[in-house]
């Protein structure tokens, strides 16, 4: 007798490890775990914390999978061919995200790179920037009445408002803020350049918008984000970069019939 439950202890203790990797038995077939923990890292990767409230909701949904599922193969429904066909693109999903995972893992963004995307934006950004304003009129007389205007005390804020067709500056008094010259057409900015602050052309200035009264504010050197402030964006931007290289390599090396 006594030898009979010693047995018995034994084969419960040897169960015990096995009954811990499942989280329930639905109709004699065993729950496992990894369900849950498979959930709990989808979770995790959305950016939720994986709270013990939370463990207890996806153990639930884990048992209720297995009871739909359960359901849905006794009716037959795993065999059909729309079946198969989702499972096979689901398969491919999967898989190829972890290609892609796999691929990112093992060719990180370095900080060398990203401080070399930085330094290319800054030498293309940089310099200076201008705060000027203008008025927009469709007729060379219309923009030279206004430079006569301006000259006999008019303010140019008001006169923008009433005369300037630009509908986005024109309600602002004129204002562009602050931009840097190579944000303008080349007629713009070629005149607005050659402006001290605070001075106004004394010509119209044509462009393919119409005529332009231009009067220069203010000039200072460009205000350029720090590296650390725009670190996160340009490591993403080079991770695309370097992801869709790879891909690109991938369709060039197959051989496609």
């Amino acid at each position: 007798m006594k030898k009979q439950l010693l047995l018995a202890a034994l084969a419960a203790a040897m169960a015990l490890p096995v009954a811990a990797q499942n989280v329930a038995i639905v109709n004699g077939k065993a729950v496992p775990k990894t369900r849950i923990d498979a959930l709990a890292q989808q979770v995790a990767r959305s950016g939720r914390p994986v709270t013990p409230e939370l463990q207890g909701q996806l153990k639930e949904e884990v048992i209720a999978r297995e009871i739909f599922m359960q359901e849905a193969q006794k009716r037959g429904l795993d065999a059909s061919e729309d079946y198969k066909n989702q499972l096979e693109l689901a398969r491919q999903t999967i898989l190829i995200r972890e290609l892609f995972a796999d691929f990112q893992k093992n060719n990180p963004v370095t900080d060398a790179d990203i401080k070399s995307e930085y330094d290319k934006f800054v030498a293309a950004n940089g310099g200076k920037e201008y705060r000027a304003r203008h008025i927009l009129v469709e007729k060379e007389d219309e923009a030279k009445a206004i430079i006569a205007q301006l000259k006999k005390g008019g303010k140019f804020e008001d006169i923008a408002k009433k005369s300037s067709k630009d509908p986005g500056s024109g309600a602002n008094g004129g204002d562009l803020d602050w931009a840097g010259a190579s944000n303008y057409v080349a007629e713009f900015s070629a005149a607005m350049v050659k402006l001290n602050k605070g001075q106004t052309t004394d010509t119209p200035v044509k462009s393919q918008f119409g005529w332009h009264v231009i009067r220069l504010d203010d000039v200072r050197e460009a205000q350029l984000p720090k590296l650390d402030e725009v670190k996160p964006q340009i490591a993403q931007q080079l991770q695309q970069q370097k992801l869709g290289k790879y891909q690109e390599d991938l369709r060039a090396k197959a051989k496609v019939e």
